[in-house]
C-alpha cells in the first residue's frame, strides 16, 4: 500500500494495515491538527508514518525531545481548542506522567488522545508495566483495541469522548496489536483545513486561570469536577457498544472477561475447543463498567479474567462481586490460573482454562507448535552492533585505555543507557554494569562517583542525551562529581528506526531546523573537559580516555560519527584479508567482535556484504593481515 492512501483513502475503502498505521488513519479521520511524540517501540511506526504524511494531512508533527515535552505540546494544543495526539511506549508515560496527571485536572477543549503502547514480555523494553494503572491513577478513560479495525475506530472515537467530557483519553495498545496486520475499512475524514499561512490549523487559548492554573485554591475544585466526569463516563461504559458479550454458552455456568490482545486468545480457545462459556469483551475498560460486569456475572458460577499484564480488571471484578454480593468464583492471575507476567498466547490461556474446566487433553492441541518448530529450525542470532558501528570502536578503545592504565575490569563501573549501545553489555566489551532508564547513565555516574572509589564510565546516545541527559550533567558539574561521560553521537535516533533529534539540522517533517550542538551544551553546563573525537581513530580514542580517567571532575567525550544504517551514506570498499601476514592471534575476532569478521575452518573470513570499510579492524591488527580495500 502507498502510505499516502492513509490520507487520500475515501469512506468505505479497505486497506491491509499495520496496527500502528491504522492508528494514523484514525488520527487523520478525527481531524487532528497537532501531533507530538518521542519515538519508542512498539509505537515507533506511528511517528515514522506521520512524519511523511503530516503536511498532506494538515497536521503539525514533531519528534519532541522527550515524552513529557510531547505531552505538553499536545495538552496546550487541546487547551487551545485543537484536536491533538501524543503517543509513546509504555515507559514513556513515566517521563510524561507529571504533566499528564495535571492535564486530567485542567481538562481540555479540543480532543486530546494519548496512545500508549505496552510491551508484554519486554521485547524492546526494560520493564512490562501496564498503562492501565496510569489511567486509574489520573482518572482518565481507557480504550483497549484488539485488532487493527478497532485501533482506527477507537482512536477516532477517543477524540469525540475527549471533547464530550473535556478530558484526555488513553488508547492502550500492546506489541501484538501495534504490529499485527488486518483489513481496515476507512471512515469519513473530519475537515481540519488550515486557517492561516501554515499547513495546519491554529486555535485560540481563552484565558481562565481557575481552570488551567492548578494552584491549591483551584486544584481542589478541579478534582471534584474530575470525579463528576468519571461518574458520568461510567454510565457510558455500562452501555457502550465497545463492551460486548459474545455468546458461546447454553447453560451460562462459565464466563470470560477479556480485553485487548488477550481477548483474541480467549476467543480462539473457547471457539476451537467448543467450551461452554460466554465472553464479555471490554474495549472501553475504564471507568470500569461495573453494572455491565455485574449483569454478566449474575447467572454465572465461575468467571475467568484474561488480561495482560497486571490483574487490573480482575481486581475491579472482585470489587464488583463484593459490592453486589454475587456468588461467583473469579479465576485470574491472583489465584494462579494465569501467569502474573509476560504476554499471553492461546496455549497460556488454554492451560489456564484447563486448570478449572479439565476439558479433554486430546482437544488441547498446542496452538503454537508450528511456530515452536520454526523457532527451533532457525539458527539463533544474538543481537549485535552492526558492522561498521562507531560504538564498537569506542567500547574497544575504552577497554584498551583501561588496560594501559593498569586497571582491572572490576576497577571500572560502566553505567549504560537506553539505545543500540546497550549492546555493549555483550562480550568482549562487557561495558554495561548498571541501567535504569532513559538518561539514567549520567545520574548513575553521579551516584557511583560518590559511593565508590572505582572509576566510573557512563555511556549515553545523542538522542537520549537531549531526552534526559542534560539535567543530570548540570548536577554532576555543580556537585563536583568525578566520572567520564561518553556521548555517542551517531547523528540519528537509531534504535527506534532512524528518527531525527535536535542534534541534526532536520525536524520531524523533513524541514530544515537549527542543529543543537552537544559540545556547546556540555560547555554551557560547566564541563571543563569536553572533547569531540572520531571513533574510527583508535589511537585518538585510547588517548582521550586515558586523559579523561586521570581527571578529578566530570569529563565529557563526544564520539561523532554517523550510524552506518543512515540512508545515503557512501559505503567504502570492504577490508581485504592477507592470509600470508596473519599470525592467527584472532584479536580481530575475539576483541573487536565485528560481525563482518569470522573464523571459518581456521581461516579469517571477511563478509564483504556486511563490511562497510570503517577500517577499525586494520588498526587492531598489528601484522598487516587486514588492509583497506580499493575502489
Amino acid at each position: 500500500m502507498n502510505l499516502k492512501e492513509l490520507v487520500t483513502g475515501v469512506q468505505g475503502e479497505k486497506q491491509f494495515l499495520l496496527g500502528n498505521e491504522a492508528a494514523v488513519r484514525g488520527v487523520i479521520e478525527a481531524g487532528v491538527s497537532i501531533a507530538a511524540t518521542y519515538p519508542g517501540t512498539p509505537s515507533s511506526e506511528i511517528g515514522n508514518v506521520l512524519s511523511l504524511l503530516a503536511k498532506e494531512a494538515n497536521i503539525y508533527f514533531e519528534f519532541s525531545t522527550n515524552e513529557k515535552v510531547a505531552m505538553e505540546v499536545a495538552a496546550t494544543a487541546a487547551a487551545s481548542g485543537l484536536r491533538s495526539f501524543t503517543f509513546m511506549k509504555h515507559v514513556g508515560m513515566n517521563v510524561a506522567s507529571d504533566s499528564f496527571m495535571t492535564t486530567a485536572y485542567s481538562g481540555v477543549k479540543g480532543g486530546m488522545v494519548i496512545l500508549s503502547a505496552d510491551d508484554p514480555s519486554l521485547f524492546s523494553s526494560q520493564n512490562e508495566q501496564d498503562t492501565r494503572n496510569y489511567a486509574r491513577l489520573a482518572n482518565v478513560p481507557v480504550l483497549e483495541p484488539s485488532n487493527c479495525q478497532e485501533v482506527k475506530d477507537m482512536v477516532k472515537y477517543a477524540f469525540e469522548l475527549s471533547e464530550q467530557f473535556g478530558l484526555p483519553v488513553i488508547v492502550r495498545t500492546t506489541t501484538r496489536v501495534s504490529h499485527m496486520r488486518g483489513v481496515v475499512e476507512f471512515g469519513d475524514i473530519k475537515d481540519n483545513s488550515s486557517n492561516n499561512d501554515n499547513h495546519w490549523k491554529r486555535g485560540h487559548f481563552d484565558k481562565d486561570p481557575s481552570k488551567f492554573v492548578p494552584v491549591p485554591a483551584f486544584a481542589g475544585d478541579m478534582h471534584v469536577r474530575l470525579w463528576d466526569k468519571i461518574h458520568k463516563i461510567e454510565e457510558i461504559t455500562n452501555k457502550s457498544d465497545l463492551n460486548t458479550e459474545i455468546e458461546f454458552s447454553s447453560d451460562k455456568k462459565y464466563g470470560v472477561i477479556a480485553s485487548s490482545s488477550a481477548y483474541n486468545y480467549a476467543h480462539d480457545v473457547v471457539k476451537f475447543n467448543g467450551l461452554d462459556a460466554d465472553i464479555l469483551k471490554l474495549g472501553f475498560s475504564y471507568p470500569f463498567p461495573r453494572e455491565k460486569v455485574a449483569e454478566f456475572l449474575s447467572d454465572l458460577d465461575e468467571v475467568f479474567i484474561v488480561e495482560e499484564v497486571d490483574p487490573i480488571m480482575e481486581r475491579d471484578t472482585l470489587a464488583t462481586v463484593g459490592a453486589k454480593n454475587l456468588d461467583v468464583i473469579v479465576h485470574g492471575k491472583l489465584d494462579g490460573t494465569f501467569p502474573l507476567y509476560h504476554e499471553f498466547n492461546s496455549d497460556v490461556v488454554a492451560d489456564g482454562f484447563n486448570k478449572v474446566l479439565n476439558f479433554k487433553e486430546d482437544k488441547l492441541t498446542s496452538y503454537s507448535s508450528s511456530l515452536e518448530k520454526l523457532s527451533e529450525d532457525i539458527p539463533s542470532r544474538a543481537p549485535v552492533l552492526c558492522a561498521g558501528c562507531p560504538h564498537r570502536a569506542m567500547y574497544y578503545g575504552i577497554n584498551k585505555a583501561i588496560e594501559e592504565l593498569g586497571l582491572k575490569a572490576e576497577d571500572v563501573v560502566f553505567a549504560s543507557d537506553i539505545g543500540c549501545y546497550t549492546l555493549g553489555i555483550n562480550p568482549p566489551y562487557n561495558a554495561a554494569d548498571y541501567l535504569l532508564s532513559m538518561g539514567s547513565s549520567v545520574g548513575d555516574g553521579c551516584g557511583f562517583s560518590v559511593s565508590t572509589d572505582q572509576k566510573v564510565a557512563s555511556f549515553i546516545g545523542d538522542s537520549t542525551f537531549f531526552h534526559s541527559g542534560v539535567s543530570p550533567l548540570i548536577n554532576a558539574v555543580h556537585n563536583k562529581h568525578n566520572f567520564v561521560l561518553t556521548v555517542l553521537d551517531n547523528r540519528i535516533t537509531a534504535m527506534t528506526g532512524g528518527q531525527p533529534n535536535p542534534g541534526i539540522p532536520v525536524d520531524g517533517m523533513g524541514d530544515d531546523a537549527p542543529e543543537v550542538s552537544i559540545r556547546k551544551l556540555a560547555l554551557a553546563c560547566g564541563c571543563d573537559y569536553v572533547r569531540v573525537i572520531n571513533p574510527f581513530n583508535l589511537e585518538q580514542v585510547v588517548k582521550t580516555y586515558k586523559e579523561a580517567f586521570e581527571r578529578d571532575d566530570t569529563a565529557v567525550i563526544i564520539s561523532k560519527a554517523p550510524c552506518t544504517l543512515i540512508k545515503g551514506l557512501a559505503k567504502k570498499p570492504p577490508v581485504k584479508f592477507i592470509e600470508s601476514n596473519c599470525n592467527y592471534c584472532d584479536k580481530c575476532v575475539n576483541e573487536l567482535a565485528c560481525p563482518a569478521i569470522s573464523k571459518i575452518d581456521g581461516k579469517i573470513t571477511i563478509d564483504e556484504a556486511q563490511c562497510d570499510g570503517c577500517n577499525v579492524c586494520i588498526q587492531v591488527c598489528k601484522y598487516g593481515a587486514l588492509q583497506a580495500g580499493r575502489e
